[in-house]
């Protein structure tokens, strides 16, 4: 061993499932040496049951004696000269979820999983930025220009209001939804998705499959002939979508469809497409016993089974690469800063990076199909009011961001809107950031 340890604080790190995940894959990686890994959660229990699987997790791996795990309640204890740091924290856990879904739909607005955009999104989004403000003071005070990787949704609105809150802080927003797209179409087409080649651009979970090959040969010909042989491929909304934009989109029907004002207003069109309104609370209880099935097996030395495969999350490799200097080819979340003409300066796109010992180096993608940009546009606009009224705390900005909402527009009128986003507020209380907590005055 040579070098001091890498030092990498995961808050939320109750969230064991995928803590498993990053964690497994960080001492799987040839180029890291020895590892400071500092977890955080403010569940007590959560944040025992996180340090002894990430105990047994580097064991098993034989890096033990070069992976040292400490757990910790207080955040800026985990921040404390961290380099990199990982956030996975839900402010609001499950409650807030089922708020954020079953309020909405009592209303008439139908949602599938409500943690990206619309009204889900935008409430997600106000209880977040609380907390990324205070971990942003943290970091400024106690570590030293350390690469803050954000996982959590929704992605564009978090990693927008860092930007505009701590523009000095550098931040990177990290999601699969790329990658597994790509493997699903490898698939379905027949392929091994270690053969193609591909690249994307756009929003995060709203962005554009822009290339797709294997040994220089186009892919799309082949899907095509898949989509035609198969009707039941026609009744998928990113199908759909592929069909009318002439582009793929690198995120699943359920949450596609609430990107768009076509689908979810339509009794029809959820039946022929075969949407379930609601589907993510569903999902969410069943990752809650997911994480009762593996805290029971942490305790009880049982078998730990295996979220995903081997380097599957992006966090492992950006810190590999920063601290070994070879170079990684991933997907990130980033300021645009003229990397995708079209859409707007200083708003949060989805770009092909490299990351190496210098940092984070984004793409240059040029212009997207002008269809694609004026969705991606659409949807950028909710992100830009959500972030101006967890910036300046105004009432009215809450309620601009759901009116200009695709779905939430094509569902409902202007005063329901309204009455929305006075209910939600009143139900999510202290959680939200104080000034928006009062109704708008008229």
């Amino acid at each position: 061993m040579s070098g001091p340890a890498t030092a990498v604080a995961v808050l939320g790190a109750g969230s064991v499932v995928f803590t498993h995940q990053v964690v497994a894959d960080l001492v799987r990686l040839p180029r890291l040496d020895r590892l400071d890994l500092r977890l955080h959660d403010v569940d007590p229990l959560r944040l025992a049951t996180a340090v002894a699987l990430t105990r047994r997790v580097a064991a098993e791996h034989g890096a033990a004696g070069r992976v040292r795990v400490s757990g910790h309640a207080e955040r800026r204890a985990a921040l404390a000269g961290a380099q990199f740091v990982v956030n996975t924290v839900q402010v609001g856990g499950l409650a807030a979820t089922r708020t954020d879904l079953e309020v909405p739909a009592r209303h008439g607005l139908r949602q599938t999983i409500g943690d990206t955009l619309g009204v889900g999104g935008i409430f997600r989004a106000l209880r977040t930025a609380p907390f990324l403000a205070g971990v942003a003071a943290d970091l400024a005070e106690v570590a030293d220009d350390p690469l803050l990787l954000n996982y959590t949704n929704p992605m564009a609105m978090n990693v927008g209001y860092l930007a505009a809150v701590a523009p000095r802080l550098r931040v990177l927003g990290l999601c699969h939804s790329v990658h597994w797209t790509v493997a699903g179409l490898c698939s379905l087409v027949g392929v091994d998705v270690a053969e193609v080649t591909y690249s994307s651009a756009g929003v995060n979970h709203q962005a554009w499959l822009l290339r797709w090959e294997r040994d220089g040969q186009d892919l799309f010909p082949e899907l095509d002939r898949r989509i035609e042989a198969d009707p039941e491929q026609l009744r998928r909304v990113r199908v759909d979508m592929y069909r009318r934009l002439g582009h793929f989109p690198t995120e699943t029907s359920e949450h596609s469809a609430e990107y768009v004002g076509w689908y979810l207003h339509s009794d029809a069109e959820v039946e022929r497409l075969r949407l379930r309104p609601g589907a993510h609370l569903r999902t969410s209880e069943d990752n809650q016993r997911r994480h009762e099935a593996l805290s029971s097996a942490v305790a009880c030395g049982g078998e730990l089974g295996w979220v995903n495969p081997p380097g599957t999350e992006y966090a492992p490799l950006v810190v590999q690469a920063v601290v070994s200097g070879v170079p990684e080819e991933i997907v990130g979340n980033v300021v645009n800063d003229g990397l995708v003409p079209g859409l707007p300066a200083g708003a949060v796109v989805e770009v092909p990076c490299t990351v190496d010992a210098a940092g984070v180096h984004p793409h240059r993608v040029g212009r997207l199909p002008e269809q694609c940009a004026a969705l991606n546009r659409a949807y950028l606009e909710v992100v830009a009011h959500t972030v101006r009224a967890a910036v300046t705390g105004d009432p009215w900005a809450v309620r601009h961001a759901a009116a200009v909402d695709p779905n939430t527009a094509a569902s409902l009128d202007a005063e329901a809107v309204g009455a929305l986003c006075d209910e939600l507020v009143r139900r999510h209380g202290d959680l939200l950031p104080e000034p928006l907590r009062v109704p708008p005055r008229a």
